[in-house]
This record gives C-alpha cells, structure tokens and sequence, in this order.
C-alpha cells in the first residue's frame, strides 16, 4: 500500500500533537517536521521518533502533503511556499490573517490541482457528529463558548482564536446568505479583543448570537439549535448531544428515545420525545488528520475546505470591524 508522504511545520502544542497523529497513521508516513525553534523541534522529533528538518524548503520538496501548525500569521508564507512546492495542505484555523492571502492561496491550489483543509476541529467533535442522522435545519442558534485566560492564542482577537469555531459550524449548517452582523467587545488582559458577542442575522430569516471568552473563571463550548419541531443541544466540552423532537402520533420509536407525552390538540397532536444520540468514542484532532490524509490518498474534497475557511474568516473579520467601530463610537 503507497503511503501519502507528510511533514508538519511547527512544533508547539498543537504541533506535537499534529507530529503524534501524523506519526501513528497506517496510510501516511510522516518523514519530518521543522520549526525555526530547533530546540522544541529537536524535542518533539525525540518523542514521536521522527527527523527535523533545518531547512522549509528541503522538508517541502521530499513531502507530497504538509501540515501548517505555526502561528497564524506565518500561515500564507508557508502554505504559499508548500502550495508552490506541489505539497497538499491542511492549516490550522483561521486559515489566513487576510481574506486576500486566503484567496490567493485558494486560488493556487485550484490552479496546481492541490487539497487545502482549513482545522476546524469541532466540525469533527463527537457532539456534532452524532447528530448527523438528523436534518439539522437550525433558525435560532446560541453559542457559548468561554475558556479560561491562556496567553498561548492572545497575538490574535478572540474572534479568531475561539469565536471562528461557531461560525464555522453556524456557517456549514444554515444554507443562507449572511444579511446582517452587529458586534460588541473589549479587551481586557491583553491587546486584543478578549471577549466578543455577536449577532448574526441571514437572508432566509435565521439568527444566531454567538458568545467568545477567554477570561472566563471555567469552561464552557455550548451550542443550542432550535429549529422547526425539534431543539438540539450540544456540549463541546463532553462530546455529548441531546434532542428534543416532535415526532407524528404512532410512528415507532428507537430504543433511547424516551417520550414525554403529546402536544397540540385532536389531529395536530404530536409526541415529545428525547433522544440522546450515542457518545461516539472519536479523538477529533486524530480524525481530523485521518481525514486530510484520505483525501489525499483518495483524491477527494476535503470536509473543511478553504473556501469554507474563508467564509468563516471573512464572518470573523466583519465581526471584529464592527466592534471597532462601536468603540470608537
């Protein structure tokens, strides 16, 4: 079996645990990684028993994909620079600083036939994927999404360091077009937007208000979704979602699924059931790169493309414009 022959470039926290996944794949064989900081690479390298690389280039030109987990600003060099070198990528979130350097990169791969997949890794958390049996047709949608203070993150606002996870998944599931956004928040431990609230309004009526923070005293990644005969609640923390569903009088019901009775009166009556969907046993990150090398291996679209990382990251961009603008005010 031909392995699909990767590299990872940048080697901190996220990086060692891209270097630890990319390591133990059965279809994929990991040759080395690089980081400017020879030390944490020389570190990482002992660990998972692989090669640093001193020179971007060289790695590039002996990988066919490569995986970018350095920080977001030096995402559009490298990925450029891999793109040009005939490598596949996957970047971790937000794809670019700019929607320009997204495009552009976008652009390149299309040109030169190459994958980008942009690491939006709660697309993949076991909380959403359990519900995938569902038609998930969301209308109102509320987020909460609160960490408590890390500096690893703070060279970029809120918004893009954990805001952009909810508005890639509120993207993916409402098939709309974005009518209106208003934005509030400040920063306060460091220079950038620590806290940020936004509201979301699209063109066929739906709305979600979506909370960021990362100077909250605990955690919190919740996401509630009420849509038509049913409210759906997901917690990103525990992998773990619940549903709230009419359903007709007399259809049959699944094993889990509980009922609480009947609303409506004589014809429009209609059960209340709960479901809780099975907890799925799934290490999103490692899924995640799984996935990347499939669609390498395979020659197919990648889950999380770039597009849809530019979509979140101009979402993310008008959010942070408008809450400058409020302060200005």
């Amino acid at each position: 079996m031909s392995k699909v022959i990767v590299g990872v470039v940048g080697t901190g926290h996220l990086g060692n645990l891209h270097t630890k996944f990319f390591s133990s794949i059965e279809n994929c064989e990991l040759v080395g990684i690089y980081d400017k900081n020879i030390e944490t690479a020389n570190k990482v390298a002992e660990t998972h028993k692989t090669k640093v690389y001193d020179d971007l280039e060289k790695l590039l030109s002996e990988t066919e994909a490569v995986s970018i987990v350095a920080t977001t600003s030096a995402h559009y060099e490298i990925a450029k620079l891999a793109l040009e070198k005939g490598n596949h990528v996957m970047i971790e979130k937000p794809i670019t600083t700019t929607l320009d350097e997204a495009q552009e990169l976008i652009d390149l791969a299309k040109s030169k036939n190459l994958k980008i997949q942009v690491g939006h890794i709660e697309r993949f958390n076991p909380a959403l994927v359990s519900l995938e049996k569902y038609n998930l047709d969301p209308m109102f949608v509320q987020t909460d999404r609160l960490a408590q203070f890390n500096p690893r993150g703070t060279d970029v606002a809120v918004v893009l360091d954990l805001m952009i996870h909810d508005i890639d998944i509120i993207l993916s599931l409402i098939k709309s077009k974005v009518k209106n956004i208003s934005a509030s928040g400040v920063a306060v431990v460091s220079d950038n937007l620590d806290i940020a609230n936004a509201r979301l309004e699209f063109e066929n009526g739906a709305v979600a208000n979506v909370t960021a923070s990362r100077i909250s005293l605990k955690k919190m990644r919740k996401m509630r979704m009420f849509q038509r005969d049913a409210y759906i609640s997901l917690d990103f923390g525990t992998g773990v979602s619940e549903v709230f569903r009419l359903e007709e009088p007399g259809v049959e019901l699944p094993d889990y699924a509980i009922s609480y009775g009947e609303i409506g009166v004589s014809d429009k009556k209609k059960t209340i059931v709960f479901e809780k969907p099975e907890n799925i046993e799934l290490n999103a990150l490692q899924h995640e790169i799984q996935l990347f090398v499939d669609c390498v291996e395979k020659d197919i679209e990648p889950i999380v493309t770039g597009e849809d990382g530019l979509r979140a990251l101009r979402v993310a961009q008008i959010i942070i414009q408008k809450i400058k603008e409020t302060n200005i005010t």
